[in-house]
């Protein structure tokens, strides 16, 4: 009985069994809840001079949680959406601990009351044609580092894939096929819950990519480190953003636009939305669940608003002249 109202029993079986299991949530989100119930331990332990083994579930009232929330944004700085991220942690806990803890449903119900606060809502950012064409022209290709890191930045904006989808790809994860075969080349992509989806790849983007993966096996990871080490997604990140620092001294309209894996995700789906592609398809391109999400790339996608308002414009017309208004047409038919 004390293990069911004492607290690190069921955050274990939380992380450990209902959240991979379960749940089958993907490893970075896991990794996520995990830091956020780490915080909160922390952040509870000192608030009620309490080790972190002794808290029991009781103890964590809705006023600590609060408290803890205010804290995230106060103390640690952090915004709005990283303190509900924290909160959605807490929340599922407590729903988790209420279903199988009837004792716990009073408790439970306070938690998932708390709400989340709103946030401003920023346009996504993305690179125009030629600015995504400076940052892929940035590598130095004739140096092995460079043709690897030119062939990710390509595959990135190829494929709208997220860092960890790049950095968890492996050499058999690829269908290359040569410009001479009428099979078109694809790549599979793992995103988030597992779920797998496949994206074709330009003939450049083969070729480069043929080159990279030249004499490896099916298991090795596509994109490795200087030590030949598999690649995180925290170093496909730094590439990126070493590359856009390189590529600001070309494009001065770079120099305002915070630049990582994720705005070359943002630009490949405005660009196909730009070229006429079904919004539907990039949803799935993307790996989106909703459509919801997807649509926030039309609304923000200024060049599309301003060819719209172009089609609705409404055109001054131009008031016609009465024959009544032509005194000299007057005066001829006077004389007749």
């Amino acid at each position: 009985m004390k293990d069911k109202y004492a607290l690190a029993p069921w955050i274990k079986r939380f992380l450990l069994e209902y959240l991979p299991t379960d749940r089958n949530f993907a490893r970075n989100t896991q990794h996520s809840y995990r830091d956020a119930l780490r915080l909160f331990v922390i952040f509870a332990s000192a608030t009620l001079h309490r080790k972190p083994d002794e808290l029991l579930v009781e103890d964590l009232g809705a006023d600590l949680v609060r408290r803890f929330m205010c804290h995230i944004e106060e103390r640690r700085k952090c915004s709005v959406a990283t303190r509900n991220q924290r909160l959605a942690a807490l929340r599922t806990l407590a729903a988790f601990i209420g279903e199988r803890s009837p004792e716990h449903l009073s408790w439970c119900a306070q938690i998932r009351s708390i709400p989340f606060k709103k946030s401003e809502h920023r346009p996504i950012g993305y690179l125009e044609k030629d600015e995504i064409d400076a940052l892929l022209a940035a590598p130095d290709r004739s140096s092995q580092l460079g043709s690897r890191d030119h062939a990710l930045l390509l595959f990135l904006y190829n494929t709208g894939a997220r860092a960890d989808e790049a950095a968890q790809l492996t050499v058999g994860d690829l269908r290359l096929h040569g410009p001479q075969e009428k099979s078109q080349s694809f790549v599979q992509l793992r995103g988030k819950g597992n779920k797998i989806r496949f994206c074709p790849l330009w003939a450049s983007t083969t070729a480069v990519l043929k080159e990279l993966v030249r004499g490896r096996t099916e298991e090795e990871r596509v994109f490795l480190g200087r030590s030949r080490r598999a690649m995180t997604r925290f170093g496909v990140h730094d590439i990126v953003t070493r590359y856009a620092r390189m590529a600001r001294s070309n494009r001065a309209g770079l120099r305002h636009k915070r630049i990582g894996p994720h705005t070359i995700r943002h630009t490949t789906a405005t660009h196909l939305l730009r070229a006429g592609v079904d919004i539907n398809t990039i949803r799935a391109w993307l790996g989106h669940v909703s459509i919801d999400t997807t649509n926030i790339y039309a609304e923000s996608d200024l060049e599309m608003k301003a060819k719209a308002l172009g089609m609705c414009e409404t055109k001054v017309r131009q008031s016609r002249k009465r024959w009544r208004d032509n005194p000299d047409l007057l005066k001829f038919l006077a004389q007749i």
